[in-house]
C-alpha cells in the first residue's frame, strides 16, 4: 500500500470520529448507562483505474535443465556364503595343491575353494552317464574327524 492511500484512510478515519464525538451534556440530564456495541466502518481505498501502475515485465529466466537420472539396474545380491568342513583323503589334498600350482603357471591363480566349486561346475555340466562314471572312481571314505595319533 502506497504512502498517500495510508494518509487518505487516516483522514477518512480522523473525520468520522469528529463527527461521532458526543455532544457535551449538563450533569443533571444523566441517563443510566446503557452498553452501546461499537459498529467499525472498515475505510476501503478508492478505486481508481488510472493510479494503477504496471511493474516492468521480466524475461523469465530459463530455469537450469537438472540432469535425467539414468535408471540403475537392480542390485544383484551376493550369494549367501555356506561355511562347510570335510574329510578329504591326504594324496587327493595333495592333487588340490598341485592343481593351484598348474593354475599359478598358466597364469591364473587360484584358492582351493575356487578349484572346487569350478570341479562341482563341471560335475554339474557332465551328463548323467559321465557322472555316474566319475562318482564310481571316488571311493568312500569314513566320515567324521580322524582321530588323533600319537
Amino acid at each position: 500500500m502506497s504512502t498517500t492511500a495510508q494518509k487518505t484512510i487516516v483522514q477518512a478515519a480522523v473525520k468520522s470520529r469528529a463527527v461521532k464525538a458526543p455532544l457535551v451534556k449538563s450533569p443533571a440530564a444523566k441517563k443510566p448507562n446503557v452498553k452501546k456495541t461499537a459498529v467499525k466502518k472498515v475505510a476501503t481505498k478508492p478505486v481508481t483505474k488510472t493510479a494503477v501502475k504496471k511493474a516492468p515485465v521480466k524475461a523469465a529466466a530459463p530455469k537450469p535443465v537438472k540432469a535425467v537420472k539414468v535408471a540403475k539396474p537392480a542390485k544383484v545380491k551376493k550369494p549367501k556364503l555356506v561355511r562347510d568342513s570335510f574329510t578329504i583323503p591326504k594324496d587327493e589334498y595333495v592333487v588340490i595343491d598341485s592343481l593351484k600350482l598348474r593354475a599359478g603357471k598358466l597364469g591364473q591363480s587360484v584358492k582351493k575353494s575356487e578349484l572346487l566349486r569350478a570341479g562341482i561346475k563341471t560335475l554339474a555340466a557332465m551328463s548323467d552317464i559321465q557322472f555316474k562314471a566319475a562318482l564310481s572312481n571316488v571311493p568312500t571314505i569314513k566320515t567324521g574327524r580322524p582321530k588323533n595319533s600319537k
